[in-house]
């Protein structure tokens, strides 16, 4: 068998290149169930995707022929009407990928275990590097737009920082060692690309001392230097590397110059250079020179002036080992991938966020300083990285558990940061008799199902289709998964459609266009079917069982579609660990017990956000010139969505639509099988005035976004134009919410 390897490998490869369709991902015929297709996809945009076809007998299942596993590079993953092939470098991440491909599981596109830094591409390694490698360049390379950029942003105003505290510690009289070094810092922080700042070497006189100690070696040392002394030293000069930590650096901590630079130098450019580290770390894209102000700060500021050595960097640089500080270029745009302790950075950045919108939330009570629409529009920002956050702890917790919790931990804190809102929203609005706020909760829920129906595939598809012309995926998978989802969007809106076919249309503030009471047409700005005070009967005795019913059906179907994917049929995902380089070792970003610390914290945070988002909504509602079903839909329902999107996204450009599907189906499954009947739930506990009605504008834009998608999805291909019609879709039902009139009671 092993002998044929390389034969059936290369008959693969010559297969792969004549079959066009491979690319696209598309099983060859006859496959199914003794072949299965890997696709090993980079999370790193900026990777090649390499193609290798590799031999892999199956441990679970004895296929007619050698099983073909296609390889593109680091996760690994294979979709077959019979069998999934997923393979990681280790057991978490290969766990992580099987979860992605189950029923009910939130999709998660990041790592949660830190990965071989010998394996990452050149462009993510550049990343993390610091700033001491000496690098070629051509002439010109270094005016660069990004460069250029950093002399308007920050150069010219460090540069006169530093050009004035040269004269304050040329003042001191003792301190004018550190103000030529902040002279010649001016210069390098004006244009610091392809200079070094290095530590220069010291030359110290070494003494060697002679002891003889018989005749022969007087002798001996007579006849080659007759003139030598006998115990005299003999100055030798050599020239010594002074390593840190020495003598003379103790010397210096005890110098006048220095307690001068400590006391009137330093202070300044700490404020200064820590104001240059916040503002280029928040624009991400200048973290390299938040880097270089760091090294500054901490590391070439407290060294001997006279250590301190100004070049321009050379290609064969001599004592390179000494350099401290080499920058080429101020901007990087790759640095959307930068990660701190497993967090994406434009999550970390937006952490801060979330203790400013509840200090000025909770602090300033009457609004005297800051108005309710800042602290609204702050504490929704604050949800984002909120979100990101409990979505990593999902699957840090379900990749390093067993089934059972990790379809606990996805079910109860996946729709957390949803239910969080909604419940809060109820109980502010029961307890202010506002039923607008019932309203707002109902719209914001099917803002969520068109979102996650319509926008998010169909954003995916898009910006997939950009870089892949066209993806495909397993047709059947995907439509088993949109009638599930018509399933439960039929069994949400069934009460409504039983209280439109039974219960009485009642019109309110309603004038007739002729100017006369008795006869002409009427105008009524408020109708809807009375089901409480004059359908008594029709209500409690038929509309209340039957949500009654669905709410328990509906996380029933949850349940067993979960036993479905997690125990009856959990051999058809085949986890394959390790790559053949021998990275089985799996070091975690978050343990277990860190992972449910961070989301307990979260969800704390979450619902003080929410809180504070239902407080200063009603200003919004109230002072908007639009409809408040369109804040609903949109702000209420898909901020909280945007890690979700993001993720999508991440999986349409790696090639694997059907995850990006995914992402907003099983969003949409968990509105309708978990959601929405905890609400029923709670509101049988205790009354908040939810009721299971739905508009009509709810009822057939949910309806008709279930057919449209089961339309894309039907011969599973994926390109821009299908996108374009599923957001050009999304868009026409919205302006159909903005021109809607505003619900009753708001």
């Amino acid at each position: 068998m092993t002998t044929n390897v390389e034969p059936r490998r290369r008959k693969l490869d010559s297969d792969k290149q004549d079959s066009p369709e491979d690319h696209h991902g598309s099983h060859q015929p006859g496959s199914c169930c003794d072949r299965a297709c890997v696709a090993h996809v980079h999370s790193e945009a900026g990777d090649a995707h390499t193609h290798s076809c590799l031999l892999q007998p199956s441990g679970s299942y004895t296929p007619k022929h050698p099983q073909r596993t296609c390889s593109f590079s680091e996760e690994i993953w294979d979709e077959n009407p019979c069998k999934t092939t997923i393979s990681a470098e280790n057991e978490v991440e290969a766990q992580k990928l099987a979860n992605n491909y189950k029923f009910g599981f939130r999709k998660w596109k990041s790592h949660v275990t830190e990965r071989p830094f010998q394996d990452r591409s050149d462009i993510v390694k550049e990343l993390y590097s610091e700033l001491n490698v000496i690098k070629p360049y051509s002439v010109g390379s270094l005016f660069t737009c990004g460069n250029i950029l950093y002399v308007f942003l920050f150069g010219w105003w460090i540069a006169l920082v530093y050009v004035f505290v040269g004269l304050l510690m040329f003042l001191t009289v003792v301190g004018i060692p550190y103000a030529k070094l902040c002279w010649r810092l001016s210069c390098y922080f004006l244009w610091p690309f392809g200079k070094l700042i290095e530590k220069a070497s010291v030359s110290v006189p070494v003494y060697r001392v002679k002891i003889l100690q018989d005749n022969s070696s007087l002798e001996a040392d007579e006849d080659r230097k007759s003139s030598s002394p006998l115990l005299l030293p003999t100055p030798v000069e050599e020239t010594i590397e002074e390593p840190t930590g020495s003598p003379q650096d103790d010397h210096y901590w005890r110098r006048m110059s220095t307690y001068s630079w400590l006391l009137v130098g330093y202070p300044l450019l700490v404020v200064t250079h820590s104001v240059l580290c916040l503002v280029s770390w928040l624009l991400v894209f200048t973290i390299p020179v938040a880097k270089m102000s760091a090294k500054t700060l901490h590391t070439i500021l407290l060294m001997p002036p006279e250590h301190i050595h100004i070049s321009q960097a050379t290609e064969a640089q001599e004592h390179e080992g000494r350099v401290i500080l080499c920058c080429y270029h101020a901007v990087n745009l790759y640095y959307y991938k930068y990660t701190v302790d497993g967090i994406n950075v434009f999550a970390v950045n937006l952490l801060p966020l979330v203790i400013v919108s509840l200090v000025i939330g909770y602090v300033d009570k009457s609004n005297q300083f800051v108005s309710s629409e800042v602290k609204f529009a702050t504490a929704v920002s604050s949800i984002i990285p909120l979100s990101y956050y409990i979505g990593m702890g999902i699957a840090s917790i379900s990749a390093q558990s067993n089934f059972a919790v990790g379809a606990v931990v996805n079910a109860t804190f996946g729709s957390i940061t949803e239910l969080t809102f909604y419940i809060t929203a109820l109980l502010r609005g029961h307890h202010q008799g506002n039923k607008c706020l019932q309203e707002i909760v109902k719209a914001a829920l099917t803002g969520t199902l068109l979102g996650c129906i319509l926008f998010i595939p169909g954003i995916c598809m898009i910006i997939g289709g950009f870089r892949h012309r066209e993806q495909r995926f397993n047709s059947r998978s995907a439509g088993v998964s949109s009638s599930l989802l018509f399933i439960s969007i039929g069994g949400v809106f069934a009460p409504t459609l039983f209280s439109k076919a039974y219960g009485n249309l009642v019109c309110e503030d309603c004038t007739n266009s002729t100017g006369t009471n008795s006869s002409g047409s009427f105008m009524c700005k408020n109708c809807h079917y009375d089901l409480s005070e004059n359908s008594y009967s029709l209500f409690h005795s038929h509309i209340q069982p039957l949500v009654y019913t669905i709410s328990i059906l509906l996380p029933v179907s949850y349940i067993i579609g979960l036993i479905f994917t997690l125990k009856t049929h959990s051999h058809i995902y085949d986890i394959h660990v390790g790559d053949g380089m021998g990275h089985l070792e799996a070091s975690v970003h978050w343990s277990r017990w860190r992972a449910l610390l961070i989301l307990i914290i979260a969800t704390v945070l979450m619902s003080a956000c929410a809180d504070l988002t239902t407080e200063h909504i009603q200003p919004i509602l109230s002072h908007s010139s639009i409809s408040q079903y369109f804040i609903g839909v949109t702000l209420l329902a898909m901020v909280p969505e945007i890690p979700e999107l993001i993720n999508g996204v991440q999986f349409a450009l790696q090639n694997t639509i059907s995850l990006s599907f995914e992402v907003g189906s099983c969003i949409a499954v968990q509105v309708c099988m978990i959601q929405i009947p905890i609400l029923v739930l709670f509101n049988i506990f205790y009354d908040v005035g939810f009721v299971l009605i739905f508009s009509d504008l709810h009822l057939w834009a949910s309806i008709f976004s279930v057919i449209v998608v089961n339309y894309i999805f039907m011969d599973g291909k994926s390109d821009y134009f299908q996108g374009t019609a599923l957001v050009v879709v999304y868009f026409i039902l919205l302006a159909l919410y903005f021109f809607a009139p505003s619900p009753a009671g708001c």
